[in-house]
Protein backbone atom coordinates (compact mmCIF):
# COMPACT_ATOMS: atom_id res chain seq x y z
CA UNK A 1 0.00 0.00 0.00
CA UNK A 2 0.61 3.76 -0.95
CA UNK A 3 0.16 7.09 0.35
CA UNK A 4 -1.43 8.11 -2.37
CA UNK A 5 -0.58 12.48 -2.66
CA UNK A 6 -2.82 14.59 -4.45
CA UNK A 7 -0.15 17.27 -5.45
CA UNK A 8 -2.40 20.46 -6.09
CA UNK A 9 -3.46 20.29 -2.11
CA UNK A 10 -0.04 19.41 -0.62
CA UNK A 11 2.36 19.72 -3.00
CA UNK A 12 3.06 22.94 -5.26
CA UNK A 13 4.30 23.79 -7.74
CA UNK A 14 7.43 24.97 -6.54
CA UNK A 15 7.80 21.78 -4.42
CA UNK A 16 7.66 19.95 -7.50
CA UNK A 17 10.15 22.10 -9.40
CA UNK A 18 12.62 21.93 -6.13
CA UNK A 19 12.42 18.47 -6.36
CA UNK A 20 12.75 17.91 -10.68
CA UNK A 21 16.12 20.23 -9.81
CA UNK A 22 16.91 18.06 -7.47
CA UNK A 23 16.74 15.14 -9.76
CA UNK A 24 18.98 17.18 -12.48
CA UNK A 25 21.25 18.03 -9.95
CA UNK A 26 21.52 14.56 -8.54
CA UNK A 27 22.28 12.82 -11.98
CA UNK A 28 24.90 15.46 -13.14
CA UNK A 29 26.81 15.00 -10.30
CA UNK A 30 26.25 10.98 -10.66
CA UNK A 31 27.52 11.51 -14.42
CA UNK A 32 30.86 14.16 -13.28
CA UNK A 33 31.96 11.59 -10.78
CA UNK A 34 31.77 8.64 -13.40
CA UNK A 35 34.16 11.11 -15.82
CA UNK A 36 36.66 12.20 -12.74
CA UNK A 37 36.84 9.03 -11.27
CA UNK A 38 37.47 7.43 -15.14
CA UNK A 39 39.84 10.13 -15.81
CA UNK A 40 41.53 9.22 -12.11
CA UNK A 41 41.80 5.88 -13.75
CA UNK A 42 43.32 6.27 -16.71
CA UNK A 43 45.97 7.98 -14.49
CA UNK A 44 46.54 5.40 -12.37
CA UNK A 45 46.63 2.73 -15.06
CA UNK A 46 49.05 5.60 -17.17
CA UNK A 47 52.14 4.08 -14.02
CA UNK A 48 54.12 7.26 -14.04
CA UNK A 49 54.37 9.93 -12.01
CA UNK A 50 51.16 8.95 -10.33
CA UNK A 51 49.45 11.60 -7.76
CA UNK A 52 48.77 10.05 -4.06
CA UNK A 53 47.02 11.50 -1.13
CA UNK A 54 48.38 10.34 1.49
CA UNK A 55 48.17 10.64 5.40
CA UNK A 56 50.78 11.05 8.03
CA UNK A 57 50.87 10.81 11.94
CA UNK A 58 53.20 12.69 13.32
CA UNK A 59 56.02 13.42 10.83
CA UNK A 60 57.95 16.33 10.47
CA UNK A 61 59.24 18.09 7.30
CA UNK A 62 60.48 21.49 6.42
CA UNK A 63 58.27 23.92 4.15
CA UNK A 64 59.40 27.20 2.34
CA UNK A 65 56.97 29.63 4.51
CA UNK A 66 59.59 31.63 6.69
CA UNK A 67 61.19 34.89 5.21
CA UNK A 68 61.98 35.10 2.13
CA UNK A 69 60.96 31.58 1.54
CA UNK A 70 63.16 30.26 4.62
CA UNK A 71 62.79 26.68 5.28
CA UNK A 72 60.42 26.22 8.74
CA UNK A 73 59.82 22.83 10.17
CA UNK A 74 56.13 21.67 10.00
CA UNK A 75 54.26 18.82 10.87
CA UNK A 76 52.86 17.14 7.68
CA UNK A 77 48.87 15.73 8.27
CA UNK A 78 48.26 15.02 4.79
CA UNK A 79 50.11 14.97 1.57
CA UNK A 80 50.05 13.82 -2.20
CA UNK A 81 52.77 11.64 -3.09
CA UNK A 82 54.11 11.75 -6.79
CA UNK A 83 55.21 8.51 -6.93
CA UNK A 84 57.44 7.31 -10.17
CA UNK A 85 55.68 3.68 -10.78
CA UNK A 86 54.23 2.13 -8.47
CA UNK A 87 53.43 -1.63 -7.29
CA UNK A 88 50.75 -3.62 -8.68
CA UNK A 89 48.80 -4.12 -5.93
CA UNK A 90 48.62 -0.32 -4.83
CA UNK A 91 47.57 0.35 -9.10
CA UNK A 92 45.08 -2.35 -8.16
CA UNK A 93 44.02 -0.66 -4.83
CA UNK A 94 43.40 2.67 -6.72
CA UNK A 95 41.50 1.58 -9.26
CA UNK A 96 39.17 -0.39 -7.10
CA UNK A 97 39.02 2.80 -4.49
CA UNK A 98 37.23 4.90 -7.68
CA UNK A 99 35.05 1.89 -8.94
CA UNK A 100 34.08 1.65 -5.00
CA UNK A 101 33.22 5.81 -5.51
CA UNK A 102 31.44 5.75 -8.50
CA UNK A 103 29.28 2.35 -7.58
CA UNK A 104 28.60 4.03 -3.99
CA UNK A 105 27.90 7.41 -5.55
CA UNK A 106 25.83 6.27 -8.58
CA UNK A 107 23.19 3.43 -6.45
CA UNK A 108 22.86 6.22 -3.87
CA UNK A 109 21.72 8.92 -6.81
CA UNK A 110 19.95 6.47 -8.50
CA UNK A 111 17.89 5.61 -5.63
CA UNK A 112 17.21 8.78 -3.99
CA UNK A 113 16.14 9.71 -7.84
CA UNK A 114 13.62 6.67 -7.44
CA UNK A 115 12.28 8.24 -4.59
CA UNK A 116 11.84 11.36 -5.43
CA UNK A 117 10.01 10.29 -8.48
CA UNK A 118 7.93 8.23 -6.67
CA UNK A 119 6.83 11.54 -4.63
CA UNK A 120 6.06 13.70 -7.92
CA UNK A 121 3.53 11.25 -8.32
CA UNK A 122 2.55 11.56 -5.32
CA UNK A 123 3.67 8.20 -3.73
CA UNK A 124 5.29 8.82 -0.46
CA UNK A 125 5.35 6.40 2.39
CA UNK A 126 5.78 2.65 0.96
CA UNK A 127 7.31 -0.47 1.38
CA UNK A 128 9.39 0.20 -2.26
CA UNK A 129 10.32 3.55 -0.72
CA UNK A 130 11.29 2.33 2.08
CA UNK A 131 13.66 -0.28 0.55
CA UNK A 132 15.33 2.57 -1.49
CA UNK A 133 15.90 4.72 1.90
CA UNK A 134 17.41 1.45 3.19
CA UNK A 135 19.56 0.21 0.21
CA UNK A 136 21.04 4.00 -0.67
CA UNK A 137 22.10 4.25 3.65
CA UNK A 138 24.06 1.17 3.31
CA UNK A 139 25.41 1.67 0.38
CA UNK A 140 26.81 5.10 1.19
CA UNK A 141 27.93 3.71 4.92
CA UNK A 142 29.72 1.08 2.85
CA UNK A 143 31.19 3.63 0.14
CA UNK A 144 32.28 5.96 3.04
CA UNK A 145 34.33 2.89 4.77
CA UNK A 146 35.73 0.97 1.66
CA UNK A 147 36.95 3.75 -0.66
CA UNK A 148 39.58 5.36 1.76
CA UNK A 149 40.61 1.81 3.10
CA UNK A 150 41.56 1.05 -1.13
CA UNK A 151 43.03 4.45 -1.10
CA UNK A 152 45.35 4.19 1.80
CA UNK A 153 46.44 0.87 0.28
CA UNK A 154 47.97 2.46 -2.34
CA UNK A 155 49.37 5.26 -0.15
CA UNK A 156 50.96 2.64 1.90
CA UNK A 157 52.28 1.24 -1.72
CA UNK A 158 53.78 4.52 -2.97
CA UNK A 159 55.50 4.95 0.41
CA UNK A 160 57.01 1.70 0.34
CA UNK A 161 58.07 2.28 -3.36
CA UNK A 162 59.59 5.87 -2.77
CA UNK A 163 61.50 5.25 0.44
CA UNK A 164 62.23 1.27 -0.41
CA UNK A 165 60.11 0.00 2.47
CA UNK A 166 61.88 2.12 5.32
CA UNK A 167 58.79 4.23 5.87
CA UNK A 168 55.89 3.15 7.79
CA UNK A 169 53.76 6.01 8.54
CA UNK A 170 51.04 5.77 6.58
CA UNK A 171 47.72 5.50 8.75
CA UNK A 172 45.60 2.74 7.58
CA UNK A 173 42.06 4.10 9.18
CA UNK A 174 38.26 5.59 7.54
CA UNK A 175 37.01 8.81 8.98
CA UNK A 176 35.09 7.23 12.08
CA UNK A 177 32.91 10.85 12.19
CA UNK A 178 32.01 10.54 8.63
CA UNK A 179 30.70 6.91 9.20
CA UNK A 180 28.99 8.05 11.88
CA UNK A 181 26.90 10.80 10.39
CA UNK A 182 26.43 8.57 7.77
CA UNK A 183 24.86 5.69 9.41
CA UNK A 184 22.88 7.72 11.78
CA UNK A 185 21.44 9.32 8.72
CA UNK A 186 20.38 6.23 7.30
CA UNK A 187 19.24 4.87 10.32
CA UNK A 188 16.93 7.97 10.68
CA UNK A 189 15.44 8.11 7.21
CA UNK A 190 15.01 4.52 7.27
CA UNK A 191 13.27 4.65 10.33
CA UNK A 192 11.25 7.53 9.54
CA UNK A 193 9.99 5.77 5.91
CA UNK A 194 9.26 2.33 7.66
CA UNK A 195 6.90 3.87 10.74
CA UNK A 196 5.17 6.35 8.18
CA UNK A 197 4.48 3.38 5.94
CA UNK A 198 3.30 1.14 8.93
CA UNK A 199 1.49 4.22 10.03
CA UNK A 200 -0.13 4.28 6.78
CA UNK A 201 -1.11 0.79 6.48
CA UNK A 202 -2.84 0.77 9.91
CA UNK A 203 -4.85 3.95 8.74
CA UNK A 204 -6.14 2.39 5.62
CA UNK A 205 -6.90 -0.63 7.75
CA UNK A 206 -9.20 1.17 10.01
CA UNK A 207 -11.15 2.95 6.97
Amino acid sequence: MTTNLKRGGIMSRWDAASLAIFMLIGAAFAMFTVIRSGARIAEVLGGQDVRVFAQFSGTMAEAPIGPDGAPVAVELDTAYLIAPELPVASLGALVIEQIVIVAAVVTVVACLLALTWHVLHGRMFSRANTRLVGTAGIVAFFGVALAPFFANMGANGAFAWISDRTFENVILAADLSQLFIVAFIAALAATTFTVGDRLQRDTEGLV
